[in-house]
């Protein structure tokens, strides 16, 4: 796409205003941006400042039959409500006296207007005459802007574009409804129809128009409602998109060679003249960049995974601490012991593992350099021990597991000592070791044959199975990780990471690593906030890890204001806003849960079926219970999810139908989607109808709820009578199993009833079929979660993996 854009014009724009002491730009010099970003319109202007004596042929120069009067004002961002915009008839005389009553009333408007806000900034403090005054030696003059009468003041016929630089994902798009009401329609459209928002260094000019297309304000601008008329081409739109996108980018934290980064910029509206997009109002906010960070050794993410030896400092020798138990876990996992090391004065062994004094003694043992060195000592011995450890380059990684590392006010300083101390480290040699933590619970590595989780086996006791699925759970928060792997046994991720405070390693490293890890298959991460630009690294671990045909579900907490101060206080991170998160993430091809139950029924599905083949979003639903078929159907449709009912081939119910009439049950079932195949239906004709419509070609998925309380169904642990017991043969517990395992269809269970059924439960989710406990739960998660698998498929193709 060809757009002529004049950064050095630009970068001159932003040199002046910094030389002036401004970190921001007048309207006027906005206009000028735009002009040297290849915008096609912007409006004629000219500044008139205060007291500046103006002949009647410059007040009039300007085209058209009126002119428009706007004040302009570092302070004073919503002129419309202040009386800062005015549109007057082109006579010189007429603009002479706007402008002298502007100067004076546009002050006292504003003082008034914001002592009913909250007020902050440059005028907290201030009141009456002083407060006025204040405002009017901001004002820098008023703006004499080129009318141009826009073709409809409908609603909808005005549009938004910024660009804004966030801390965790940096420079974003968005896009949307304009005008004073914005923030109003923001707040009151469904999600992702007012406004649309994408990373500036994931998406182009013409993937973000893509995503323009699914709100109003593209329906009402080309014309797509009812009496409404195109007013501008797609061209156009996606040209501005285009440019917006490279400007943000040129000007952003994630370049380095950024002059200037842009902080925000933001045309509020776009209007439209005779086809001609027409900025009426505009803002700029800029800053200086800031000297990166050096790089993390992330490749030694494997010695942290996998180690060949492990070192743990904080062991005691007489009761079961956190260090102790962490001793235990492990060589309960198998880990050799004579690869393990205890630091302890005045010890020999604990256990039958060595101790060490200290440090200084492990050059002259047989390992002289660790894997893995677990830290389970008090927060006020981790610097000294960072320094250490650094110093005489004592290990590969790190795990500092205690808390007390900046989660609250009197710990941040020791926190900026620790954190100083490893990015100096990462920037000589090789990068010195990588740290994870702190306040983390650690890690369970199975293919790494190790737990460091300080919970003991009589509050957790150890799951005896040796299975595990190709899966890795990276969660921020440990509790959240404890919590769903006691209630979520089956879910037996290869991998448990509990990330911590992110002192050193981060959420976007982890999924780095795991893009290329062959032992997984899916990733699954919780997360509370992100460090400065990691949301973006994580954003592009998540593309990396879906191009490599992975899957990845994601939950991020702090999504309301109130949970965002929870997040604060509670891993020392700064959650980010939840919009542009789950834009960027989900954009990026991540499967984006909305609660905790959700998360790990997501984590159910991408590990029992991302095998499966998915092709579209056309559902078959059956149950024996009326009212869970039309709960069903119920709840197909919502704000963050769609999914089809399947009209299925006319051979397809004839099959059903013979199936139905060799049990007798012809008469009681009406042949539709979803099927209510009636209570008297055995576990034969649940799963035979189950396989009629998963090979069906029209469907894409298939919902079976089981019945367990039917007295035609086989579905009790411990029973004399065989026709109810599971253990049979031809038990729909069985039948299922073989199903699932030979179709390639994706079907999901129901087990709707009490806790006398958990022994069914686990015998479906052992032999790796989904099973949920409510129908409406089912269609949600395998709806979010097909979702997610068509986007990803999309994210494939566009990249040239899938054709």
């Amino acid at each position: 796409m060809d757009i002529p854009i004049d950064f050095d014009r630009i970068t001159r724009l932003f040199a002046t205003a910094h030389k002036e002491g401004r970190n921001f730009l007048y309207e006027y010099e906005v206009y000028q941006l735009l002009a040297c970003s290849g915008a096609e319109t912007p409006p004629k202007n000219h500044l008139l400042t205060r007291g500046e004596r103006f002949s009647d042929e410059q007040l009039t120069a300007l085209p058209g039959e009126k002119s428009v009067l706007k004040i302009v004002s570092p302070a004073i961002i919503h002129k419309t409500e202040v009386g800062g915009v005015r549109i007057v008839e082109k006579d010189a005389n007429k603009i002479r006296s706007t402008v002298r009553r502007m100067f004076y009333e546009v002050p006292e408007d504003y003082a008034a207007w914001i002592r009913d806000q909250d007020m902050a900034g440059p005028y907290r403090g201030l009141t009456g005459k002083a407060l006025v005054t204040a405002v009017a030696r901001d004002i820098k003059g008023v703006l004499l802007v080129q009318y141009m009468p826009p073709d409809s003041q409908a609603f909808g016929n005005e549009l938004i574009v910024g660009l804004r630089h966030t801390r965790e994902f940096g420079t974003i798009l968005s896009a949307g409804l304009g005008g004073t009401d914005t923030e109003l329609y923001a707040g009151r459209f469904r999600k992702g129809q007012a406004i649309v928002a994408a990373s500036t260094a994931m998406e182009d000019g013409p993937g973000f128009f893509q995503l323009f297309r699914q709100t109003i304000s593209y329906q009402k601008l080309a014309g797509l409602t009812r009496g409404q008329r195109r007013i501008v081409t797609d061209e156009q739109i996606m040209e501005c998109f285009e440019s917006f996108v490279r400007i943000g980018n040129f000007y952003s934290r994630a370049n380095p060679g950024a002059p200037f980064i842009v902080e925000e910029l933001e045309i509020n509206p776009f209007a439209f003249t005779d086809y001609l997009m027409v900025p009426l109002d505009g803002l700029c906010r800029f800053s200086l960049p800031e000297k990166p960070l050096g790089q993390r050794p992330v490749a030694k993410i494997d010695h942290l995974l996998h180690p060949k030896s492990i070192g743990i400092i904080g062991v005691s020798a007489t009761r079961k601490n956190f260090g102790r138990t962490i001793l235990d876990n492990i060589l309960a996992e198998g880990f050799p012991k004579d690869q393990v090391v205890v630091f302890k004065e005045n010890m020999d062994a604990i256990d039958g593992v060595q101790c060490l004094a200290s440090l200084s003694s492990l050059a002259e043992s047989r390992i002289s350099r660790l894997d893995l060195f677990v830290v389970a000592v008090g927060a006020s011995q981790v610097p000294d021990l960072v320094e250490e450890v650094i110093q005489r380059d004592a290990a590969r990684s790190v795990m500092l597991i205690p808390g007390g590392m900046g989660e609250t006010k009197d710990s941040q300083e020791r926190a900026r000592q620790v954190v100083a101390r490893i990015h100096a480290a990462h920037e000589q040699g090789d990068g010195g070791p990588v740290f994870l933590g702190a306040n983390c619970m650690g890690v369970i590595s199975k293919p790494g044959q190790y737990d460091t989780w300080f919970i003991p086996d009589e509050k957790l006791p150890k799951v005896t199975k040796k299975g595990y699925h190709r899966s890795a759970l990276i969660s921020q928060s440990g509790a959240f990780m404890l919590h769903r792997s006691h209630q979520c046994p089956f879910l037996s991720p290869a991998y448990m990471i509990s990330m911590g405070n992110q002192t050193d390693l981060t959420l976007g490293d982890m999924v780095w690593y795991f893009k290329d890890c062959d032992q997984v298959d899916v990733i699954a991460v919780y997360a509370e906030g992100f460090n400065d630009l990691d949301g973006l690294a994580f954003c592009r671990a998540v593309q990396g890890a879906v191009l490599a045909g992975k899957e990845v579900v994601f939950y991020k907490a702090g999504r309301t204001p109130e949970g965002k101060a929870a997040t604060g206080s509670h891993t020392a991170s700064l959650a980010g806003d939840y919009m542009v998160c789950e834009s960027c993430v989900s954009q990026a091809g991540a499967i984006v849960a909305r609660s905790f139950t959700e998360f790990q029924e997501l984590m159910l599905l991408a590990e029992t079926l991302s095998r499966k083949t998915i092709q579209g979003n056309r559902l078959a639903a059956v149950s024996g219970a009326g009212f869970e078929a039309v709960g069903m159907a119920d709840s197909i449709q919502s704000d963050d999810f769609s999914l089809e009912l399947a009209r299925c081939e006319d051979t397809t119910w004839q099959a059903v139908a013979q199936v139905l009439e060799s049990k007798g049950l012809s008469a009681l079932v009406t042949l539709s989607n979803p099927l209510d195949i009636n209570p008297a239906a055995d576990d034969q004709v649940h799963a035979q109808i189950c396989e009629i419509l998963a090979e069906d070609p029209h469907v894409d998925a298939v919902i079976l709820s089981l019945d367990p309380l039917s007295p035609a169904m086989k579905t009790l642990d411990t029973t004399e009578i065989a026709a109810f017991d599971m253990h049979e043969d031809n038990s729909i517990r069985h039948l299922m199993a073989d199903l699932v395992r030979k179709t390639s269809t994706p079907i999901v269970t129901v087990v709707d009833g009490g806790r006398l059924y958990d022994p069914l439960r686990d015998a479906l989710l052992a032999a790796n079929v989904p099973v949920f406990q409510v129908c409406d739960q089912a269609v949600a998660a395998l709806a979010l979660y097909i979702q997610g698998r068509l986007r990803a498929d999309a994210i494939r193709s566009n990249a040239g993996l899938i054709t």
